[in-house]
């Protein structure tokens, strides 16, 4: 770690943490479920449920994954909202001995076949809502069981069977759809599995610190999304940094059994995800937002009891703030506003920090480092427009192209070394070499400069990724599903800021077919890509810059965008 990193850090905060403590994860999970039995773990639509309850229906859905005889470190996707099954299913795949696939619940089909072969997944577990994605695709995939819950599954009884039906017959929210399925291929209701679970045992899980727990997809640089492979140590050492960084303002709400934490931002994320495991390490509690587009039912959520810990985006504490409900909502005990997945914005943090008293609080990372890498230290209390310092056990660099280290003040590639930071790219051997320098630091994308006084500062991105509310957009995907729609003959998708979500994404196409027109392409793109890879901009010209190998120029597109909003 450099030097001016250490006198950044706060008091009682180490520098260093031992993921070597735990053998894997579920060892992780058995201790923090033994210590906090009675304690509550979340809470849904006021339906709670504790750290006994999620030993135990993790462990027979557990039970019943071994029943249908996967092979060790087996990839099981999980495609649900913030919802109990979320983290009843994650754990259990875990314990189970197998490796979670977190899917986008929003996926087109194309979507989600890309990722369910490229995993190798042999089974799903989705909620009915999405069922309909998976049925034109499942034929052409690895996946062989499918599991289906509703989403009143967990919600208890009488309520739980009347919030399915409301989701069902009232709101419309699923879709009709028909699995096809064969001799190789099962359905299976929740409450089949776990009636069918009760009746097994638990079989040992076989995994050690350098077993893969998660698949976690990003975007390729080939238009491709990718799965950062995060082993055990890698998501323990994840768990054990949030832990230490967060500790000062933790220590404020005293027993962590009254921290209650606002899960808004999906579970499928990598950021909620390593919150949650927080969660479960210091056996405090989580209150889950399926839906948090919903603002207005969102704000009522917050209003119901004390909350602590709120991780957003900055569009989210944007559309919070926005909302005039808002300014009932009592936030006297937040003491954690953790913003991060896209540049937090000084407007926004001054005005939250207003609104709520709580500075907002911003780092970085990415899916390949378990979404931890550089913090704002939490006893902050102004916004400093830098990603702050790297947390325990990591190092940065700020690196040339050929991988030198270069000095302060001098701007290069972020890259990044420690114990979170994933192995590699699920079967993407020459992407993974790509990834990282000579002496074990991974490139990040980033360009960056090193402040003197230790912190970072992200001044621009390297690679061509746009950043749309914290997800990852990547233009070589869009590219090459429009160029698929009838009547395009090329295109070049570009990042533009936008106050709302950072970024919006703009096409730029040049047609084959003049009758091609704006709502025809975006018809096709709303058909093709989920809703943050869709663009808000389609511009239509005769040609596209290209350096003279034809290919086209992205930066030059960018630079026309700025010039013409300069003037």
């Amino acid at each position: 770690m450099h030097p001016s990193h250490l006198p950044s850090y706060p008091p009682g905060v180490p520098f260093e943490i031992d993921p070597g403590q735990y053998r894997s994860l579920n060892a992780l999970f058995e201790a923090s479920f033994k210590a906090h039995t009675e304690r509550p773990f979340s809470v849904c639509m006021e339906r709670w449920m504790s750290y006994g309850e999620l030993d135990r229906l993790s462990r027979t859905l557990g039970c019943w994954l071994q029943s249908l005889g996967l092979e060790p470190g087996a990839r099981v996707a999980l495609m649900l909202p913030n919802i109990p099954q979320f983290a009843i299913a994650m754990v259990a795949v875990l314990r189970a001995g197998y490796t979670c696939v977190n899917v986008n619940p929003l996926y087109t089909p194309r979507e989600l076949e890309h990722q369910l072969s490229d995993s190798g997944a042999s089974a799903i577990i989705l909620l009915e809502n999405f069922a309909a994605t998976l049925e034109p695709v499942l034929l052409r995939t690895p996946v062989r069981h499918v599991l289906l819950t509703a989403m009143g599954d967990q919600l208890g009884g009488l309520y739980g069977a009347w919030i399915t039906t409301a989701v069902r017959h009232l709101a419309k929210m699923v879709p009709p759809f028909k699995l096809p399925i064969d001799s190789g291929h099962s359905v299976t209701t929740w409450s089949d599995a776990m009636t069918s679970g009760r009746e097994r045992t638990l079989a040992a899980d076989g995994c050690t610190l350098d077993s893969i727990a998660f698949l976690q997809y990003t975007g390729g640089t080939t238009g491709r999304s990718k799965g950062a492979i995060l082993t055990h140590r890698n998501i323990i050492a994840a768990t054990l940094q949030a832990e230490a960084w967060f500790a000062p303002a933790m220590a404020k709400v005293g027993d962590p059994a009254r921290i209650n934490g606002i899960a808004a931002l999906p579970l499928y994320h990598i950021f909620a995800l390593t919150l949650c495991l927080l969660a479960i390490r210091q056996g405090s509690h989580m209150t889950l937002v399926p839906n948090p587009r919903d603002i207005g039912k969102f704000v009522e959520v917050l209003k119901k009891r004390p909350f602590h810990v709120l991780p957003a985006v900055n569009t989210l504490f944007n559309a919070l703030l926005a909302h005039p409900a808002f300014k009932s909502v009592d936030c006297s005990q937040l003491v954690i506003s953790q913003a991060g997945g896209m540049a937090a914005s000084e407007g926004t943090a001054r005005a939250w920090f207003e609104a709520t008293g709580c500075a907002m609080i911003e780092g970085w990372g990415m899916s390949e480092t378990c979404a931890i890498g550089t913090n704002n230290p939490v006893t902050n209390t102004t916004f400093s427009g830098t990603i702050g310092v790297p947390l325990p056990s990591i190092e940065i660099a700020i690196k040339d192209d050929e991988g030198r280290t270069l000095p302060e003040g001098e701007s290069g590639e972020l890259c990044i070394k420690g114990p979170n930071v994933m192995v590699g790219y699920y079967g993407q051997p020459e992407e993974t070499a790509a990834a990282f320098t000579a002496d074990g630091f991974m490139r990040t994308g980033d360009i960056a400069v090193m402040l003197p006084d230790g912190q970072t500062r992200i001044i621009d991105r390297k690679k061509d990724m746009i950043l749309v509310s914290g997800f990852n957009v990547f233009p070589n995907e869009l590219e090459n599903v429009i160029s698929l729609c009838p009547g395009v003959l090329e295109c070049a998708a570009v990042g533009v800021a936008d106050d709302k979500q950072g970024e919006a994404i703009k096409v730029f196409v040049v047609r084959k077919d003049a009758q091609l027109d704006e709502e025809a392409l975006m018809r096709y793109c709303h058909a093709e890509l989920t809703g943050y890879k869709r663009p808000k901009y389609i511009e239509f010209r005769d040609a596209l810059p290209k350096t003279n190998v034809g290919k086209i120029l992205r930066r030059e597109l960018r630079q026309d965008i700025r010039s013409t909003s300069a003037h």
